[in-house]
């Protein structure tokens, strides 16, 4: 667990310089998302007929869309959403599939079978036609999109973290814990979990890069995010009709939607060889 927080994991982390790169870059989404109407003078969901589809300029720096709202600004704001929506699905899936991976991995077992079946029954369908069905039944709210999102990311963070348990848990530590006496809760999250937290915070970052993805990709087929909240695939979607003449108004975003997956990815990198897992 220290080692997380150390000044050597933080000095190897920085000695990368796509990780570092790649971390100040999701900053300046995360300070640029918060200070919208700082940056720009433009309001990103203020329709203006009169400037419809006008290419980049010095009054608007990536243009403006079908109804005249600034891109830069529209590009600002839907990053505070997309990263926001990402980073609440990845905190809930990391507590659910940490939690059963654990679970799963220490006591071993028949709740260990059942909990694995569920976990291959669910990967067996592939996640974006789940998440379709689920957004077709119960709506595409913010917070039902948090909670479907969520409950569908899971997955493969429990099988990761339950190997991670196993392996652990043969280790003369965990034995020594046994012998004195200690209880299975305070075995399994006082000394396995910790243990277990290098890999997992890692993986973190890849899946939030997997969440803004899949966020996007919802919200382009017209399944995520709804009007009037922006989010870097919504406006993609705007733009895709227009493609030809208005390139602006599709490309941009989506260069933002790569580089920030690429940053992530580079962090993730960069966690994985600073702390060495």
């Amino acid at each position: 667990m220290r080692a997380l927080v150390s000044s050597r994991t933080w000095q190897r982390f920085m000695r990368q310089k796509l990780a570092g790169l790649g971390l100040i870059l999701v900053l300046c989404w995360v300070v640029a998302g918060r200070f919208v109407t700082t940056l720009t003078s433009h309001n990103p969901t203020s329709a203006n007929f009169e400037q419809r589809y006008q290419p980049p300029s010095w009054c608007h720096f990536l243009g403006t869309d079908q109804f005249g709202r600034d891109i830069l600004s529209r590009l600002l704001l839907g990053s505070r959403l997309s990263l926001d929506l990402g980073l609440a699905v990845t905190v809930m899936a990391l507590l659910i599939g940490t939690l059963l991976g654990v679970t799963a991995g220490y006591l071993g077992g028949a709740l260990d079978a059942l909990i694995m079946r569920g976990v291959d029954t669910l990967l067996a369908f592939p996640l974006i036609y789940l998440l379709v069905a689920c957004v077709a039944l119960f709506g595409a709210d913010w917070k039902i999109l948090v909670v479907i999102m969520s409950l569908t990311s899971w997955m493969d963070l429990a099988r990761f973290v339950r190997a991670e348990v196993m392996s652990l848990k043969e280790r003369d530590f965990i034995k020594a814990a046994h012998v004195l006496g200690f209880g299975r809760c305070r075995i399994m999250f006082r000394h396995l979990l910790p243990n277990a937290l290098a890999p997992v915070i890692a993986f973190a970052a890849l899946r939030l890069a997997d969440v803004i993805l899949l966020e996007a990709s919802l919200s382009f087929l017209g399944l995520g995010i709804q009007p009037p909240a922006v989010s870097w695939g919504s406006i993609i979607r705007d733009g895709r009709d227009v493609l030809a003449s208005a390139w602006w108004i599709a490309t941009f975003p989506g260069l933002a939607l790569l580089f920030t997956v690429m940053a992530l990815n580079w962090v993730a990198e960069g966690l994985r060889k600073a702390l060495d897992v």
